[in-house]
Order: structure tokens, then sequence, then C-alpha cells
């Protein structure tokens, strides 16, 4: 199981699989694929502010349906109790993202510099970190 970032799931929707290194590519193809609640949230505020048009739960809905990506399930809480440990963002959307892959333990695809310089299981250019707690 990894746990992907808000911009992996507007490219896997565009399908612009070229914006993807191999390492992520590799990654996409032989897990499991999860999103934190508050990417769909993140999703709408960019949809709000015109970036992208598509709305969250369609996007979601479709890349479900196309290559089995799962709405973490988890307590809110847990998500939440995660995102406290992340003090390196004032992001609320970054923390609770990093803070729900984090309370599970688990891999999280992202290409944000300042999430791949914190949460050591983060990844972008190499192999994810194996994770050792069930992340659903």
């Amino acid at each position: 199981m990894i746990y992907l970032d808000t911009h992996v799931v507007v490219w896997l929707y565009a399908a612009d699989l070229a914006l993807f290194p191999p390492a992520a590519k590799e990654a996409l193809e032989s897990n499991a694929l999860a999103v934190s609640p508050a990417v769909l949230l993140e999703l709408q505020y960019l949809r709000e502010i015109k970036r992208i048009t598509q709305e969250p739960l369609h996007m979601v809905h479709t890349l479900a349906g196309s290559i089995g990506l799962e709405v973490c399930q988890r307590p809110f809480y847990d998500a939440v109790a995660g995102a406290i440990e992340q003090g390196w963002t004032r992001d609320p959307f970054d923390r609770i993202i990093v803070g729900t892959a984090a309370y599970a333990n688990t891999p999280l695809l992202t290409k944000d510099a300042t999430i791949l310089r914190h949460y050591p299981a983060a990844f972008w250019n190499k192999p994810p970190h194996r994770a050792t707690r069930e992340a659903l």
C-alpha cells in the first residue's frame, strides 16, 4: 500500500504518466493505492480556484474504477494524530496527507520537495519504504 499526494492524483486522472519517474511508475503499478480524505478537499480547493476543472469525487471514483484507488477509511482522529506530529509545515493539507500516511506507517508518493525532506517514507525518484502496519 502507498498513499498518493494530491498532484499525483491529478496527473493520474489526466493520464499524464510522462510526469512520473521510473521508480514512481513502478510503485504505482505494483502497490495498492490510497489517498487521505484530505486529498479530496484539496482537489475541491483547486477546482474552486480554477486550477482543475473536474469534480473531486468524480476524479477519485474514476481512478477507483481504473486503477483501484481507495480513500483511507481510518478514523479522522488517526489522521489528526499523525498530522500533529508534522510541525515542519503550516499547510493543513500537507499535514493531514502526511499525517494519514505516517500514522499508518505507509509510504507517500509525492514530488513535493518539502515533504520529501521531512517525511522519511515519502518518495519520488527512489523505491518506497515498505509499510509495517495495515494502511486502511
